[in-house]
């Protein structure tokens, strides 16, 4: 399996310490959090594929982060959530939060591997995104058209990033405030329409790729 960025969230040190070790021997590239603040600015940061988040966290728990994840990023990351509790309706509302799997403690260290492994599998490994003439790169935040660099500010790129990451999907403008300010943004649904317009114009011909879907949002044309 090629290297994964994963984003490790959990408030205990010790544990953090073993899960990040092992984590590192399977060859990924990891960053830790401590708190839920700290999860979702690290989450911005870096793009994981997957995010391993323990439920009861300081500041902002697990379930709060888990549901801002799947707001910001749909299905295109990978969550595992961890939690000391084991009843059958705590898994099974970590599962409708939108968790791909559910790991109690204590636990086993090579379990947990097992089941990263697995959730990593099925979990996008496209750091770089393209359509037609058009480039994304999500590790550098680069984008391209042909071999023309084109600026984006960091707005313009995670709209861009949500078309190409989802071709045959058509975004509310409300998700794609969600996508582009964080799904705490006061800003308004239609502040969108002046992002698209900006983004379509520095993307030149290729913004003719971000289509309007009338009455509802956008997406990218096919």
């Amino acid at each position: 399996m090629s290297r994964r960025r994963v984003l490790l969230v959990e408030d205990d040190p010790k544990t953090r310490e073993v899960v990040e070790l092992y984590l590192r021997r399977e060859g990924h590239e990891v960053t830790t959090a401590a708190d839920g603040a700290s999860a979702l600015a690290a989450f911005a940061a870096h793009s994981p594929h997957l995010v391993i988040l323990d439920l009861m966290l300081p500041l902002l728990d697990g379930r709060e982060v888990a549901r801002r994840i799947r707001a910001d990023a749909g299905a295109s990351v990978g969550v595992i959530m961890v939690t000391a509790r084991a009843t059958e309706e705590d898994a099974l509302a970590g599962l409708d939060l939108g968790a791909d799997d559910y790991v109690t403690k204590p636990f086993s260290p090579r379990e947990l591997m097992a089941r990263v492994r697995a959730v990593l599998r099925r979990a996008p490994d496209e750091d770089v995104l393209a359509a037609g003439e058009l480039t994304l790169d999500r590790r550098s935040h680069q984008v391209r058209v042909a071999d023309r660099p084109v600026e984006l500010t960091p707005t313009e790129f995670r709209l861009l990033e949500t078309f190409l990451g989802s071709p045959a999907r058509t975004f509310t403008r409300e998700e794609l405030v969600a996508r582009a300010f964080g799904a705490d943004s006061e800003a308004m649904a239609r502040t969108v329409d002046a992002h698209v317009m900006k983004l379509r114009r520095k993307l030149g011909a290729s913004g003719a790729l971000v289509a309007t879907v009338f009455g509802v949002g956008y997406r990218l044309a096919t």
